[in-house]
């Protein structure tokens, strides 16, 4: 749980009870640590720190521009996968030179866009996007570093919907595509296709992947230089895990043992992009208890949080770990967030007030008892959560806080109903 901790029968974040923030703040709000963020990040840069690596925080994960400043401050730059991240990542503070552009359907917009922040290194996904950003680059006598995203045709071990390692997603070329593509554009003078890039999926929670991803990439890479190609750069992307259900993904050093000695001495500067990893357990999302009720044999906690706060559960069938803010000293789970075995809990549904079936937060959750008002925690809500809201049932999206040792402070404010409309003309 690292910075949100339990004390005396009631969570705090760091040394802030969360009652507090919540009579501030009100529900829902994602509240966020600085200190774990920077923990996590910290902890990925010490682990992979004999590679020398460029870490590129990804700005899909977690978006907020606060929290971007401090990891822009601590040494991050920043993978953006669209016009608006771009934005974002200047917004934050970013060296331009540590921007790294992904995405399969980069615009012209966005293209000239980051051209015009000198970015570092643009992502390429196909043959007709790399023609594409020839084709800028030649209008403007630009020059550009590229890395051509592969397929390693990978199978990360994860949800369907977040794989993009294997031949059949829309993501990068295959292996044999590759080479066709190296010939074809490898020695253009306005686009430098400088490196390779390979992103398996996420959350991918062993290390086995991510070796056969990088043994295929360097063979590939080998051949590559052999027929004369100049290649400096490899970026592995990211997707690594983090804790959902209590010590399920490997810690940042279990992952580099694995990958780092694959990688050194091969003459390449190295990019990682870690998202999850670094922010998902430095948030958590709390909300309110409206209702309790019972349906046949199920019970329900009714909750002011949906799936338009959190959807990762409808969308994924996520587990994040679901605990009351306040339930006692009886009922304090240990710090892997384990429950089951507490004596006094009730098996529910923790569910919110979206108008769908599928808004539900937790299924056959044994939790403590609760009542109408309590404030119930919803954890590892740092990735994902904010970023993938949205205003379904015309609901004002979240507050969002950040918790800095004793004080805490809003970095977004909540919605209100005129923002709802606020954009649209009549």
């Amino acid at each position: 749980m690292d910075d949100f901790i339990y004390h005396d029968g009631r969570l705090h974040c760091e040394r802030i009870p969360i009652r507090q923030i919540a009579e501030k703040s009100g529900t829902p709000t994602f509240i966020y640590s600085r200190a774990t963020l920077l923990a996590h990040y910290d902890r990925f840069a010490a682990a992979f720190a004999p590679l020398s690596p460029t870490i590129c925080f990804s700005i899909k994960s977690c978006a907020n521009i606060n929290l971007c400043r401090l990891l822009a401050e601590r040494g991050s730059g920043f993978d953006v996968v669209s016009g608006g991240e771009l934005f974002r990542a200047m917004q934050s503070n970013a060296d331009p030179q540590k921007i790294v552009f992904a995405g399969v359907g980069k615009t012209d917009a966005e293209i000239n866009a980051a051209i015009n922040a000198a970015i570092g290194l643009f992502n390429i996904e196909s043959p007709a996007e790399l023609e594409n950003l020839i084709r800028i680059a030649a209008s403007r006598n630009a020059t550009i570093r590229a890395a051509l995203r592969i397929n390693p045709d990978v199978d990360p071990i994860t949800h369907k919907h977040t794989t993009t390692g294997k031949k059949e997603t829309k993501f990068g070329v295959d292996l044999e595509m590759a080479r066709a593509v190296f010939d074809q554009f490898g020695r253009d003078k306005y686009v430098k296709l400088c490196g390779l890039h390979v992103h398996i999926g996420s959350p991918v929670n062993t290390v086995e992947p991510y070796i056969a991803a990088v043994r295929r990439s360097l063979e590939l890479l080998t051949t590559l230089r052999a027929a004369g190609f100049q290649l400096d750069t490899f970026d592995l992307g990211g997707g690594f895990g983090a804790h959902y259900r209590g010590s399920e993904a490997p810690d940042a050093a279990t992952y580099a043992a694995a990958i780092v000695p694959l990688l050194a001495n091969q003459g390449l500067k190295i990019i990682l992009e870690p998202g999850r990893s670094i922010a998902a357990n430095a948030g958590v999302l709390l909300t309110r208890v409206l209702y309790t009720k019972q349906s046949g044999t199920r019970r329900f906690a009714i909750v002011d949080a949906g799936m338009n706060d959190l959807v990762r559960p409808a969308l994924y069938d996520a587990h994040h770990f679901i605990w009351p803010a306040e339930p006692g000293p009886q009922f304090v789970p240990n710090p892997r967030g384990e429950s089951d075995s507490i004596p006094g809990t009730i098996e529910m549904d923790i569910v919110g007030p979206v108008c769908e079936t599928g808004d539900f937060l937790g299924r056959a959750r044994k939790l403590p008892p609760v009542q109408r008002g309590d404030l119930v925690a919803v954890f590892t809500a740092g990735a994902y959560g904010m970023t993938m809201s949205s205003n379904y049932n015309s609901r004002p999206r979240a507050a969002e806080v950040l918790v800095e040792g004793d004080t805490f402070r809003a970095i977004r404010r909540r919605e209100t109903y005129e923002d709802l409309v606020a954009a649209e003309i009549g």
